[in-house]
C-alpha cells in the first residue's frame, strides 16, 4: 500500500515540475529586447496615430494567428507577448482610443488617466519591472511617488486622524509603530500573515497552467490548501483576521484601508487578496512618466511589427464558431452591418460576464462547464469617479505625488453597507469612502505640457441601480435628472476633498465631471459598472474556483485573459495574461519572466565591476 501511494506520489510530483517548469513552446522573454530610450512624445496627434485606429476591414492583416477581444492591459500584454514569438494578432477595441482603463482623455485642456493611479513593485530588475520593460522595449519610465505614499484619513473635520503609510519592508511596519504605540504585536503579526500569504500565491497560477484533472485532484484532496498558506487564508475575511489582531479601531482600518483598490468591503474581501495588494506596494509605489495612455503608445508598435494590429471603434457583438462548435473568429459591427474576421484562436479580454453571456451563442451559453463558472463568479461594485481640473501648479494647491484615502470614520464595514444600501439621494449626501490622487502632481513631465494647470482624480463606488434608468439614454445627453443627481455626488465629494486640501477652493475648479456606473458600462464595457471586473470576495479566492477558472474555456480555440483569470488591477490583469500565454505557448511565462530579470541583473553587475 505504501509503495503505491509512493509511487502516486512520485507521479504526481513529476507532473507537477513537468508543467510548473515546462519550457516547450516559445519564450517571449529569452532575450531582452530593450532598445535606446527615446524622447518623450507629448504632440497628441502623433500619439493618436497610435492609440485610434479605427477598424476597416482592409486594415486587418491577413493570416492572423489569434485575435484578442479588449486592449485593456490584459489584452494589450498578451497580444506583446504572443508578437514577440512571432505570432500575428489582431487586438479589437469597441472604444474610440486603445488602452481600456490604461487610456486617457482630454477635456477643456486637462488630461485625465482613468484607471492608473499607481504602480508597485517596479524596483529596477524586479521581475515585475523587467516585464513591463519587456513590453514596451524599455521606453516607458516610471516616476517613483513620494514617501509616504499614501495617507489614511480618518475621522471629520474636528476629529481627523491622519496615518502616513510607507514603503519599504522595514519601514512600513516601523512607522505603524509610531503611529499605534502598545500595538506592535499586532502590527508584526499582520505583517507575518501578509507576507506569508502573498508569498503563496503561485499555486494559484499552477491551478490555472496544469491540466484540468490534476488541477481538480489538487482541489478536492485537499493538496491545493495543505500546500498553500494563500488558499487556506483566502477563505477568512479581511475583518476577520484583522479583529483578532488588535481591539484598537482606527488600527483595524489602517489595515484594512486598500481594500477600496480591489472594491469589497473588508468583511467580504479575502485576507489572501488584501495581502497581495499590501506585498505588491511594500517596496515602494510608482506612476508612468507622460501619464498612462504611455502604456498602449509603446506596446501597440510592436504587436505591428510582427504583422499584427490594434484597431478601436471595433465592438464584437459575437464569437464565431464552426460546426465542431471550435471558436474560430469574430464578428465586428461596422455601421449597420457585420463584418467577420477569421483566425484560428480567439482570446477574450472583456471579461467572464461579457464573453460567456453576450458573445456566445445561446447553445452555447447552456454549456454546463460554463455555466459552472458562472455561478461561481458575480460583478464587482459599480465605480464612481470624479475628475477635478483645476487652476494652480501642485505647490499653490499644495498637491504632492501621493494619495488619500478619506474614510468619515473608523468603522468601515458598517459605514460602506450603510452606504451601498441606502437610497440614492440620501447616499449621494454621505460618502463613506474616498481616494483622491493628483496624476499631475505625480508626472514630472506634466508642468511643461500644461504649465499652471492641475488635476485631481477622486474614486469611489456606487450602486449601478442609483443609474441604471438612464442606461439606455445617448451617453453624451442624458438629460437633466441624471446630471442632477451627478452633480449632487459631486457636490459632496468636492466639500470633503476641500476640508483634506485647504488650498483648493471652487473658484480653482476650471472643469468637473463625474463617471457613474453607467459611464463604465459604455466606455469600458463593464456590464455593471464595476471597475475591477469580476467580485473579489472570499468565494472568488477558493482553491476550487481558481481550478475552475481559468484561461482555457470549456470550448476549443477560446481563451480567457486579464483581471477576471487572475486578479483585478493592472498587476492583476498583466498576471492574468502572463497565465493565458503560459497555456497557449506551452511554457510558464511567470518563471521566464523572473528568469530573465535575473540575467540582465547579473548582466548589469557585471558592467559595474568592469
Amino acid at each position: 500500500m505504501w509503495i503505491a501511494v509512493a509511487v502516486i506520489c512520485a507521479g504526481l510530483v513529476a507532473f507537477l515540475l513537468k508543467y510548473a517548469f515546462g519550457t516547450s513552446g516559445p519564450n517571449p522573454f529569452d532575450i531582452d529586447t530593450r532598445e535606446p530610450l527615446k524622447p518623450l512624445v507629448t504632440d497628441k496627434k502623433e500619439k493618436n496615430k497610435v492609440l485610434k485606429q479605427g477598424f476597416l476591414i482592409n486594415k486587418v492583416p491577413e493570416n492572423l494567428d489569434a485575435i484578442i477581444i479588449g486592449s485593456g492591459i490584459g489584452g494589450l500584454g498578451l497580444a506583446v507577448m504572443l508578437a514577440k514569438v512571432g505570432k500575428r494578432v489582431l487586438v479589437l477595441e469597441q472604444h474610440d482610443r486603445a488602452g481600456g482603463c490604461c487610456h486617457t482623455f482630454t477635456e477643456k485642456g486637462f488630461e485625465f488617466d482613468v484607471g492608473i493611479h499607481y504602480i508597485g513593485d517596479l524596483l529596477e530588475h524586479k521581475p515585475f519591472r523587467c516585464m513591463l520593460d519587456q513590453l514596451t522595449n524599455g521606453q516607458l519610465q516610471w516616476e517613483p511617488l513620494e514617501n509616504p505614499f499614501d495617507q489614511v484619513v480618518i475621522g471629520p473635520a474636528d476629529n481627523r486622524r491622519v496615518y502616513p503609510i510607507y514603503s519599504g519592508r522595514d519601514r512600513f511596519p516601523q512607522e505603524l509603530k509610531k503611529c499605534f504605540p502598545g500595538e506592535e504585536k499586532a502590527i508584526d503579526e499582520y505583517m507575518r500573515l501578509v507576507k506569508k500569504a502573498g508569498r503563496s500565491v503561485w499555486l494559484m497560477v499552477l491551478l490555472k497552467i496544469v491540466p484540468l484533472p490534476l488541477a481538480k485532484f489538487l482541489v478536492y484532496t485537499g493538496l491545493a490548501n495543505r500546500l498553500s498558506f494563500f488558499f487556506k487564508m483566502a477563505s477568512r475575511s479581511l475583518t476577520e483576521v484583522v479583529n483578532e489582531l488588535t481591539e484598537n479601531e482606527d488600527l483595524r482600518a489602517v489595515f484594512s484601508y486598500i481594500f477600496g483598490t480591489y472594491g469589497n468591503m473588508p468583511k467580504d474581501a479575502s485576507f489572501s487578496m488584501h495581502s497581495l495588494l499590501v506585498c505588491h506596494y511594500l517596496h515602494g509605489a510608482w506612476y508612468p512618466i507622460g501619464g498612462a495612455s504611455e502604456l498602449g503608445y509603446h506596446m501597440i508598435p510592436i504587436i505591428e511589427k510582427a504583422g499584427g494590429a490594434v484597431l478601436v471603434r471595433a465592438p464584437v457583438n459575437r464569437i464565431l464558431f464552426n460546426d465542431a462548435n471550435e471558436a474560430c473568429g469574430v464578428s465586428v459591427i461596422k455601421g449597420k452591418e457585420e463584418v467577420h474576421v477569421r483566425a484560428p484562436m480567439v482570446i477574450s479580454n472583456a471579461g467572464i460576464f461579457n464573453t460567456y453571456q453576450k458573445l456566445l451563442p445561446k447553445e452555447l451559453q447552456a454549456n454546463p462547464a460554463i455555466q459552472k463558472q458562472l455561478s461561481m463568479m458575480k460583478n464587482g461594485e459599480g465605480g464612481l469617479s470624479i475628475f477635478l481640473g483645476l487652476d494652480g501648479t501642485k505647490e499653490e494647491l499644495g498637491l504632492k505625488a501621493d494619495n488619500y484615502w478619506i474614510f468619515t470614520e473608523n468603522n468601515v464595514d458598517e459605514l460602506v453597507d450603510s452606504y451601498l444600501k441606502g437610497k440614492r439621494e440620501e447616499s449621494a449626501q454621505s460618502v463613506p469612502l474616498l481616494f483622491v490622487a493628483s496624476p499631475s502632481a505625480k508626472d514630472p513631465t506634466w508642468e511643461s505640457r500644461s504649465p499652471g494647470k492641475s488635476t485631481l482624480s477622486l474614486v469611489s463606488f456606487a450602486n449601478y441601480e442609483w443609474f441604471e434608468e438612464w442606461k439606455d439614454d445617448k451617453v453624451t445627453n442624458r438629460g437633466a435628472d441624471y446630471k442632477e443627481v451627478k452633480q449632487a455626488f459631486i457636490d459632496s465629494i468636492v466639500e470633503v476633498v476641500m476640508g483634506v486640501f485647504p488650498k483648493i477652493n471652487r473658484d480653482k475648479i476650471e472643469y468637473v465631471d463625474a463617471g457613474t456606473p453607467i459611464t463604465n458600462t459604455h466606455y469600458i464595457g463593464a456590464p455593471r459598472g464595476e471597475i475591477y471586473g469580476a467580485d473579489h470576495g472570499t468565494a472568488r479566492f477558493s482553491a476550487e474556483l481558481n481550478a475552475t477558472v481559468r484561461p482555457q474555456t470549456p470550448l476549443k480555440n477560446l481563451y480567457l485573459t486579464g483581471q477576471d483569470v487572475f486578479v483585478c488591477g493592472f498587476a492583476g490583469a498583466l498576471a492574468g495574461a502572463l497565465t493565458c500565454g503560459s497555456v497557449i505557448l506551452k511554457r510558464n511565462l511567470h518563471l521566464d519572466a523572473i528568469a530573465l530579470a535575473k540575467k540582465t541583473k547579473n548582466a548589469n553587475n557585471m558592467k559595474k565591476e568592469q
